[in-house]
């Protein structure tokens, strides 16, 4: 099953010029689905972790199966003042505007390797916040993995140094 026939692109979404990776075909063909998130799964074995981190809001579409299938922790990284109790706060510049993300203080333990997930790469920002986020409670990252990679922003580039897992390959 060829995955990539279930993203289409929508061009000038959601401003001119930017060509859109509309994921909503997929999660609405729930073989294509199952078969991503058994993709991802196979695709992150090769990085053991301890924890799954996951991106508000579209990261969690793969992160929580991938979280059920292998008993391993669910550590949601959430728009600023989403998350109740103490949390640790990074911002980075978005594809559209300033952002800041936060992750529960108490999420990760010393030594933890932590898979970050969402589910595009694009700048690679969100998960270069997410990655200092997990290394600053005290973790390391095991990888960052996504379903897809848009190439043309060079998000991989800000990644340097962490293993990068994008189901789809580059975009």
């Amino acid at each position: 099953m060829d995955l990539t026939e279930y993203v289409p692109v929508v061009p000038d979404f959601p401003e001119p010029g930017i060509g859109f990776r509309d994921i909503t075909p997929l999660l609405a063909a729930p073989d294509a689905f199952r078969a991503s998130i058994d993709r991802l799964q196979e695709a992150c074995e090769a990085h053991p972790y301890d924890a799954i981190a996951a991106f508000d809001a579209r990261g969690f579409l793969w992160a929580a199966p991938l979280a059920d299938r292998t008993g391993k922790p669910l550590l949601p990284i959430r728009k600023a003042g989403k998350l109740p109790r103490e949390a640790a706060v990074e911002s980075y510049r978005g594809e559209y505007a300033e952002v800041r993300v936060e992750l529960h203080a108490d999420a990760v333990n010393e030594g933890d390797r932590v898979l970050l997930v969402d589910d595009v790469i694009a700048t690679g920002e969100s998960m270069a916040a997410g990655a200092r986020l997990v290394e600053g409670l005290g973790g390391t990252v095991a990888a960052c993995a996504a379903l897809l990679e848009i190439a043309a922003l060079s998000g991989r580039d800000r990644l340097e140094g962490y293993p990068v897992v994008s189901l789809l390959g580059e975009l």
